[in-house]
């Protein structure tokens, strides 16, 4: 049973279709609910826990074992919100699509997710040695093994879309487009020009190297659920638009909590996040479904 237009997660953090979306199928009783007695937090977890499971089993040991428990080591990292696959099922749902249908796309958002993040943590790049509160993948496993662990995970994303979309649910053209769609989120028209920017500097302005490198998945996953739910190209536009301002939302938001942190006084870290939660106002994607 699929959610009503009223009480979807995407309306529920500010996406409101201009019309009532087609082929949402319901019961009465559903149809009638207001958002108010939708509980954002428990779609989010039980989702979270749904793909989590769906992760691991998509990337089992192999040989060679190396190469695979790094790429496990990112992909099934405990604490990670799962944003982009839980956006794709949401815009699909809202739709009127099957979760199913968009479980294998979804889980591959994820692997293409911790890829970048992967690269973007090397030291030739932002040279980060934590990645959500853990040792980063190069950290652990070194920068040769964490860059092979990367290559590895996106041509993955792909194979599992291909091959474990359900053909009943999903037809062949709507999969070509999905290809089509995360292969531009991260090639040199998305992420990857995002990173070059924030690298090389120059005459971009700041607002580029965001929607590049931090809009262009949130704007991918939205899209692809969209596709997947039988949404119109102009609903798909108006995904895309919202998508994308709630990649750099996140980042933004992110970006303000460790300035406030590394700026705070010298008391604990939980200290200094109360503090924050005090003087900040906290929008409802935010505050409810934290980081990346």
């Amino acid at each position: 049973m699929l959610l009503s237009a009223s009480a979807t997660p995407l309306r529920f953090c500010g996406f409101v279709p201009e019309k009532p979306c087609r082929g949402v199928r319901m019961k009465q009783s559903i149809r009638s609910s207001s958002s108010n007695n939708f509980d954002l937090r428990t779609y989010w977890t039980t989702l979270i826990t749904e793909i989590n499971q769906k992760l691991d089993e998509a990337i089992p040991v192999k040989y060679p074992a190396g190469i695979y428990e790094a790429m496990r080591y990112s992909v099934l990292a405990k604490g990670a919100k799962r944003a982009p696959p839980v956006m794709c099922v949401a815009a699909c749902e809202l739709f009127g699509g099957d979760r199913l249908a968009a479980f294998p796309t979804a889980c591959a958002l994820e692997m293409v997710h911790a890829a970048s993040l992967i690269h973007d943590d090397l030291p030739c790049m932002d040279d980060d040695p934590v990645r959500r509160g853990k040792p980063s993948n190069h950290t652990v496993f070194g920068a040769d093994m964490a860059i092979l662990a990367g290559d590895a995970l996106f041509p993955l994303g792909f194979q599992h879309i291909v091959s474990l979309t359900p053909p009943h649910l999903v037809p062949r053209s709507t999969i070509l487009r999905l290809i089509s769609e995360i292969a531009r989120t991260v090639g040199s028209t998305g992420m990857a020009a995002g990173q070059y920017v924030d690298l090389e500097g120059g005459p971009f302005p700041i607002s580029f190297a965001q929607e590049k490198k931090f809009g262009a998945m949130g704007e991918c996953s939205a899209v692809c659920g969209g596709l997947l739910g039988g949404a119109t190209d102009d609903e798909l536009q108006s995904l895309r638009l919202y998508g994308r301002a709630v990649g750099m939302l996140y980042q933004n938001d992110d970006n303000s909590r460790l300035r406030w942190l590394e700026r705070g006084p010298l008391v604990s870290v939980k200290g200094q996040q109360s503090t924050w939660d005090e003087i900040q106002p906290r929008s409802a994607t935010s505050s409810t479904l934290g980081p990346y």
